[in-house]
């Protein structure tokens, strides 16, 4: 599957950075998704070309702030008030920052709460916008806030970490976990700007590097063939953050997310592709408390789910193998943690939001480069003892949590 937006791929702009764009037809809205070296520097003229508003409310972790708050509060400021207007706070400021303590472990409904009466006691109206500045948790909550802040108003991503250019920022999907599972609440609410700054890495730890690699292999797991092999043969470039390396796996990357979201922007179909890994990930997480990070957890459930599809005759064999070897090269885990009971994993598999009737559904590979449909779609029904079988062959030594 290759292509995006409306069926072109990415396009260099005067600035040089990759653009695409997204045409969400129950809106028909555009979303803009902007990769670029040095991109950040721009936030004022691109917010006033996509998303003009009254005011910016700025939402980011605590880290995040404090490397970038003051440079993106600038950003907005340097974007005017386009909304024109006032709210309940009459002029109101141009931009406010919110900030959050950083984890998935925020990620709830009362963080999402406070946030939304913080914005309104601040007097932001319908001619707001919203900001995500951050990590994966950070967008998926930002971009709960602009869903349902006075019934929708216009959100923009401004992604700091990989697995947020990659994934998180991308799609629409947003929300906050409730104590059932994760991400079991939320709403599709489609950004209207992304702007994806590649040299922000720079200030990201190896492993949160490494934690967005995991969306990065699976990408060309499920679609790019040549991706995946142009990963093998450059892990290293990519681990020591060569700008080229890095622009070229977020480039990949974001073509492949957008080709499946433009086919299926709500999830009903195709796009469900890009959950390979992930019933098991959020299992892996929930069942270790959450001390297993999602990235290394969507390393483990790529394994995972390739040999499930191994055993059942569905995915090419030596495909988990391959996987493995690329995650070992790119510092993530090919295998659970030893102390993990794979019992505990299965059992968290059943509120996977995925699920239909009570079953519970996988996402498996033919190959690298391709998704197996099934006779039901893109996804798999797997009877538990096939699943607790690939988890035990997939189990590892204990003390790797």
């Amino acid at each position: 599957m290759s292509g995006a937006g409306d069926g072109g791929g990415a396009a260099p702009d005067g600035g040089g950075a990759a653009r695409f764009s997204l045409t969400v037809p129950s809106v028909s809205e555009r979303s803009e998704i902007a990769v670029g070296a040095g991109l950040l520097a721009r936030l004022p003229d691109l917010l006033g070309e996509y998303v003009p508003a009254h005011g910016y409310a700025v939402i980011a972790d605590e880290t995040v702030a404090g490397l970038y708050g003051d440079r993106v509060l600038r950003g907005v400021e340097g974007a005017g008030r386009g909304g024109g207007g006032g709210g309940a706070g009459g002029a109101g400021p141009t931009g406010r920052l919110y900030t959050v303590p950083p984890g998935e472990a925020l990620k709830t409904t009362g963080t999402w709460a406070r946030l939304l009466e913080s914005i309104a006691g601040d007097g932001f109206g319908r001619d707001a916008c919203i900001v995500g500045l951050g990590g994966g948790v950070t967008c998926d909550v930002a971009g709960f806030v602009a869903a349902t802040f006075l019934r929708g108003v216009p959100l923009v991503q401004v992604p700091t970490t990989l697995l947020a250019m990659v994934d998180a920022a991308i799609g629409g999907k947003t929300g906050v976990d409730l104590a059932a599972g994760k991400n079991l609440a939320g709403a599709f609410w489609q950004p209207r700007l992304v702007l994806s700054d590649p040299d922000v890495l720079g200030t990201l730890p190896d492993s949160e590097l490494r934690a967005g690699l995991a969306e990065v292999v699976k990408h060309g797991a499920i679609s790019d063939e040549e991706g995946f092999g142009w990963l093998e043969a450059h892990a290293s470039d990519v681990l020591g953050r060569d700008s080229a390396a890095l622009r070229r796996v977020v480039v990949d990357s974001v073509r492949v997310k957008m080709a499946f979201v433009s086919a299926d922007v709500r999830e009903g179909g195709a796009r469900a592709a890009l959950n390979f890994g992930h019933t098991i990930a959020h299992a892996v997480e929930r069942a270790s408390g959450y001390r297993v990070p999602h990235g290394p957890a969507v390393a483990m459930g790529m394994v995972v789910e390739a040999r499930l599809g191994e055993r059942a005759g569905v995915t090419e064999g030596g495909t988990a193998a391959r996987l493995g070897a690329l995650l070992r090269a790119l510092g993530l885990p090919a295998s659970l943690p030893g102390e993990l009971d794979p019992a505990a994993v299965l059992e968290a598999t059943r509120t996977d939001k995925k699920a239909r009737r009570g079953a519970v559904r996988y996402t498996l590979v033919e190959r690298i480069g391709a998704v197996a449909r099934s006779a039901e779609g893109w996804t798999h029904e797997a009877p538990d003892r096939a699943v607790l079988a690939a988890l035990e062959e997939a189990r590892g030594a204990a003390g790797a949590l």
